[in-house]
């Protein structure tokens, strides 16, 4: 696939994140998105790429309206290895794209800059809220070393 922008693989990761279960909203992928470390902060060129990754038949709508990785988006997304760093999966799946050609010309999905900034927006306000984000990972517990026990001593002196 030519040409290939950085966002490509950026939105096909956090739209696999986002529909593990159902179709995604545009809030939950930008919510997926800062959980990689990759945030949306140019929304027309994250438009650009949700356009040119169906147009190549990676991504796909519901009737619904929510987005979803199809066979061969996820194809591109399997089998990484799971204890590196997102940045990894990153430049993995951009290899990937590399390497991928469609098979046919699909219709895109033209999402308008002004839905990605209200789901920016709309994930903003959700994260200001403070509520149980599911997508945020766990902070890690830090745990104390149990103290040391001290030998025994015998009452009665020293050595036998």
């Amino acid at each position: 696939m030519y040409p290939i922008d950085d966002t490509d693989p950026q939105l096909l990761l956090a739209t696999l994140i986002a529909s593990k279960r159902r179709p995604a909203q545009l809030v939950e992928i930008v919510a997926a998105a800062e959980l990689l470390g990759c945030p949306v902060v140019s929304e027309g060129r994250w438009a650009d790429s949700l356009r040119r990754l169906s147009a190549h038949s990676l991504i796909l709508r519901d009737e619904l309206g929510g987005l979803m990785l199809s066979a061969e988006g996820q194809e591109l997304v399997v089998k990484l290895p799971k204890r590196v760093e997102p940045a990894e999966h990153l430049f993995l799946v951009r290899e990937r794209l590399k390497a991928f050609e469609p098979a046919a010309p699909a219709p895109a999905i033209v999402v308008p800059e002004e839905d990605f900034r209200a789901a920016v927006m709309a994930h903003g306000l959700l994260s200001r809220q403070g509520g149980d984000n599911l997508f945020m990972p766990k902070p890690k517990v830090q745990e104390e070393p149990a103290p040391r026990r001290g030998g025994f001593r015998r009452s009665g002196g020293g050595r036998r």
